[in-house]
């Protein structure tokens, strides 16, 4: 009798071999595995076969991870995911910690892991219900929960604003915002991002630097947004643009 089944979904057919070789090295016993290349294809399986257990890449095409666990936990909130990455950037952090259910028992774990280290991850997320979190994601969890440095989902909204390109007025109009509001916004962004903006930091008066251009480098050198981000932002924005606008009247 099998222990159930276990999802795994990485795009790597090496490191896709090797989550196989943990899982039935583990202590879960016999199980039913499944194996998906990419985001939706997880998603898809996820849907079809209901499974409990789930080892998630969070780099993965089409879909993202983020996404595709978004997707799956929507229909299966106590869904137990794994996830792994090779990287702990404060992006992946801050959207994990918004889609999470409360119910649900998940991992992150780092590429790096030694395999021991992830087959009792294994263990701990699949069969006794714990959150296992790699030391340095905690590290940048607690940063990103600091009430003193720490983004606001308001603030990230807008740093994701700014990546985007968007102007003023339109991240006015996106968020219900006055451009005074706006601006005001962007200024405790800045000033958390560690952005001098004073102009009289040179001799000359002159600003050493675009305040925007700079809010947006720091955020890419401290990991607050990524490739993978930026993609799922700009593919919303071109959702949104794509609607239709209620005429007047209607």
């Amino acid at each position: 009798m099998t222990a159930g089944l276990v999802l795994i979904a990485e795009n790597d057919p090496v490191h896709r071999a090797f989550i196989r070789s943990a899982v039935l090295q583990s202590g879960l016993g016999e199980v039913d595995l499944l194996e998906a290349a990419d985001g939706r294809e997880a998603v898809d399986l996820a849907r079809q076969h209901r499974p409990e257990q789930i080892v998630l890449d969070l780099q993965m095409p089409v879909l993202s991870g983020i996404d595709a666990a978004r997707r799956i936990w929507s229909e299966q909130p106590a869904a137990r995911i794994l996830f792994w990455s090779n990287y702990a950037d404060e992006a992946y952090v801050r959207g994990l910690s918004r889609i999470v259910p409360p119910e649900a028992a998940y991992g992150y774990l780092l590429k790096s892991a030694s395999p021991e280290r992830f087959r009792a991850a294994i263990d701990g997320v699949f069969m006794q219900d714990q959150c296992i979190i790699d030391r340095e994601v905690r590290t940048i969890q607690a940063r990103a929960e600091d009430p003193l440095d720490a983004l606001s989902d308001a603030e990230y909204d807008m740093l994701l604003d700014i990546c985007l390109g968007l102007t003023d007025r339109v991240i006015a109009q996106r968020h219900g915002l006055s451009t005074r509001g706006v601006q005001s916004r962007l200024q405790r962004l800045y000033a958390k991002l560690g952005v001098v903006t004073d102009a009289t930091s040179r001799s000359d008066g002159m600003e050493p630097f675009n305040a925007r251009t700079r809010a947006i480098c720091v955020a890419l050198v401290r990991g607050l947004v990524n490739a993978d981000v930026m993609s799922r932002a700009n593919a919303q924005l071109h959702e949104l643009a794509s609607k239709p606008r209620a005429r007047r009247g209607d």
